[in-house]
């Protein structure tokens, strides 16, 4: 079962701050953002526990960051870009090119 993805207007900068406010989160974001939908399997490629993964994706799902769908025996993750952009603009870009220009502390969760 899939959680809570609130709706564009109920995406608030809060929530979404403290999603990106995580390592992680950022490294799993920055895989993202290059479009598409990715398995759940497939986002970061070190060993992480299923349980770390499923957690710090709910974080990410609940904040309204990206979006989460089941197809078939596994859940596919896509961005939610154009909502981000609707509610908070240039936001999540800001937040993507400070991770590029300083990418060490996203760099250990990397593929």
């Amino acid at each position: 079962m899939i959680g809570h993805h609130p709706e564009p207007d109920q995406i608030k900068l809060e929530n979404v701050l403290t999603a990106l406010g995580h390592p992680m989160r950022l490294a799993i974001v920055r895989e993202l953002a290059g479009g598409g939908e990715r398995a759940c399997g497939t986002v970061l490629s070190k060993e992480i526990a299923k349980s770390t993964l499923t957690h710090h994706w709910r974080v990410l799902r609940d904040s309204g960051v990206i979006r989460q769908r089941p197809s078939g025996r596994e859940h596919l993750l896509s961005l939610r870009r154009e909502d981000l952009e609707q509610r908070f603009p240039g936001l999540l870009d800001s937040v993507l090119a400070g991770v590029e220009s300083d990418p060490e502390s996203v760099d250990r969760y990397a593929p």
